[in-house]
This record gives C-alpha cells, sequence and structure tokens, in this order.
C-alpha cells in the first residue's frame, strides 16, 4: 500500500519523499534516470541568500528554509549515514567603490532585523589570502550563506530514504495515490498551457582540486568559488538559454576556470577534476512552481527550482508533505502553479 508516489529523485522529489516518510506515510519514488541525474547532479552548491531589503513572502521563505537547513541535513547524515557536504561558512564578496559600501552598511542594519538576529551582513577589511580583490579593501561578509555538495546531497537523501524502506524505481504504472511531479525540465514542458510556463538554463561548472574547505564561499563578478568538504573547490556557473548539447562543456567553462584562477591565485596549479553541465529548470515567474496541478485531481507539481532549488528544499519539502498529506496550503501565493500560468 503505498501513500504518495513521487515522480523524479532529483533534491525536490527526494526532499519531499523524506519529509512524507518522516510523516509515516509509504511513499515510492519513480524515476527513468535515477538519482540526481539532471540538474541536481551538479556541483556547486551555493546556498546563498537574497539580499536583506524590498522583503517579500520569498525571501522570507527562503530565509526560513536556509536558517533549517543546518538542523535538516544532520537529520538526514544521521538516518542514512552519508554526509551531504553541509556546512554554514558563510560567503565573501568585494566591495567595489563608496557607493556600494553605503549600500553595503543599509543591508547590514536591515539583516538584523529581517533575519531574526540569527545571521549578521557584515562589512570587514580583507580576511586574508582566501579573497578576491577589492578595491575599496573591504568585503561584504553574510554569516547565513552556506555549502552543500549537490550530488552528495542527493545521495544522503537516497541513503535515507532506503533506511526506511523506500527505494527508486525506473518506472510504475499510474495509481490512484497522491502524485508528486518533480521531473524538472521535462515536468515544465508537460504542462499544458497556451504559452510556455518555464524554460531550460544550461550551466557549466568545474571542480578543482584544491583543499579550502574551511574557508567561506567567495562570489565575485558573478562567479561563485565554492570549497567543499572533501579538498574540492567549485567554480561556476554559466547561465545559457541556448545550447544544443545539454550535458557537454566547451570553451566557456574554459573562461570561467580561467577568471577563478585569476582572481584568486590559490587556484593557479589547481588540477580540474571534472567537468560538469546540465540544464536547470526555471519557471517564467522565477519562482519555485508548487502546488495542485490544474485540472489534474490528485497530482501535485513541484518544479522550477532555478538555482536555488538546494536551498529551498527543506521548506518546499515541509509545505509540499503539508498540502499532500494534510490538506494545508501553506505555499506562498507566488509560489503557486497558477502563478505561472
Amino acid at each position: 500500500m503505498v501513500d504518495v508516489t513521487v515522480r523524479g529523485a532529483g533534491i525536490l522529489g527526494l526532499s519531499i519523499a523524506w519529509a512524507c516518510v518522516q510523516r509515516g506515510a509509504a511513499v515510492r519514488i519513480v524515476d527513468p534516470y535515477g538519482i540526481a541525474s539532471g540538474s541536481s547532479g551538479g556541483i556547486v552548491g551555493a546556498l546563498a541568500p537574497h539580499v536583506p531589503e524590498n522583503w517579500n513572502p520569498k525571501k522570507q521563505f527562503q530565509l526560513e528554509s536556509l536558517l533549517m537547513a543546518e538542523t535538516y541535513w544532520q537529520g538526514v547524515q544521521d538516518s542514512g549515514g552519508l554526509a551531504p557536504g553541509y556546512a554554514r561558512l558563510g560567503r565573501l564578496q568585494p566591495i567595489a567603490d563608496a557607493k556600494a559600501r553605503d549600500l553595503a552598511a543599509q543591508r547590514g542594519v536591515q539583516a538584523q532585523t529581517l533575519w531574526q538576529g540569527r545571521a549578521d551582513w557584515q562589512i570587514i577589511d580583507a580576511p586574508g589570502d582566501w579573497a578576491p580583490h577589492s578595491a575599496t579593501g573591504q568585503y561584504v561578509f553574510d554569516t547565513l550563506s552556506a555549502r552543500i555538495h549537490p550530488r552528495q546531497a542527493c545521495l544522503a537523501l537516497q541513503a535515507a530514504l532506503a533506511a526506511r524502506g523506500v527505494t527508486t524505481t525506473a518506472d510504475q504504472p499510474a495509481a490512484n495515490e497522491p502524485t508528486i511531479w518533480a521531473t524538472g525540465l521535462p515536468g515544465l514542458q508537460a504542462i499544458d498551457n497556451p504559452r510556455p510556463v518555464g524554460t531550460g538554463v544550461k550551466g557549466q561548472a568545474a571542480l578543482l582540486g584544491f583543499d579550502a574547505r574551511a574557508l567561506p564561499q567567495l562570489f565575485a563578478d558573478a562567479l561563485h568559488i565554492v570549497p567543499h568538504g572533501d579538498g574540492t573547490v567549485a567554480i561556476g556557473s554559466t547561465s545559457e538559454r541556448e545550447y544544443r548539447d545539454p550535458a557537454s562543456t566547451d570553451a566557456q567553462l574554459d573562461v570561467l576556470v580561467a577568471k577563478a584562477r585569476a582572481m584568486m591565485p590559490a587556484l593557479t596549479n589547481a588540477p580540474v577534476l571534472e567537468r560538469w553541465a546540465g540544464v536547470r529548470p526555471r519557471a517564467r515567474s522565477r519562482a519555485p512552481m508548487l502546488g495542485p496541478w490544474p485540472g489534474r485531481g490528485g497530482h501535485f507539481i513541484a518544479n522550477g527550482g532555478f538555482k536555488i532549488g538546494f536551498g529551498m528544499a527543506p521548506k518546499i519539502a515541509e509545505v509540499m508533505a503539508d498540502l499532500v498529506l494534510e490538506g494545508r496550503d501553506a505555499i506562498p501565493e507566488g509560489f503557486q502553479v497558477h502563478a505561472s500560468l
């Protein structure tokens, strides 16, 4: 007897399955391609917040999810025995000029209230060698940003689910139990609507062999540099709306690696261990699409986690389990499926 079927074994599908299992539901997961076969199998994993200004329900939702993350991922690790690569070590961003410094200071004041005293947005002087050049010699350091290794996090969720008797199958006939569709770009394309509800944006990233595991992530000139706990550093990523091969890497990634090495000379001789590419589902509204599938009773959508899926996953899993298992809708209006139709 199955209570819920989850279609899609990426970060949203796995995290929702885990939330349902923790509430006592019998769950099955269906994915013809296996665990983290799409964009969730990536390598960057920068869990970074929206800036603390112009506050709205989307930013509040993300804040709550990021604040849940440490307890959430520790619970996953304790249940399944695999580490997801999570660590909340903050993020450094160079401050370019006096105007940017004034704006950073304003955001720091707002963060004291908006972030509930549980994280800081600070202006600091150069913290040492692990920092890109700053024209002012100063940096924004926020203590809310965290890292995760996306692929490892999905495998950790798989292990936690397996410890509760949940496995992933390649196919399963349609049945009558509630079904959650967390199928990435193909899922967006399957939603019948007069105009597309979303698209795919390709990203390329690289993994370098350099041990900076105790250091914060860096963000400068639109580039993420994310140290992981296994002695690697991720560099990423491109954002390509037009592409021919969704899984190939090319000279655009070479440019990113060269840019990272110029920015951080410590990485100059770090070998490239992996080149990765994948297509991330982006809903037209730029927010995740969550809620009932219009016109299909008993079917639900969880999709469009473009760039923020891992940071949003703990909270998305919670509200989707509320909706599917208990009939309680705590999904922000801007995330509702109809908002993207």
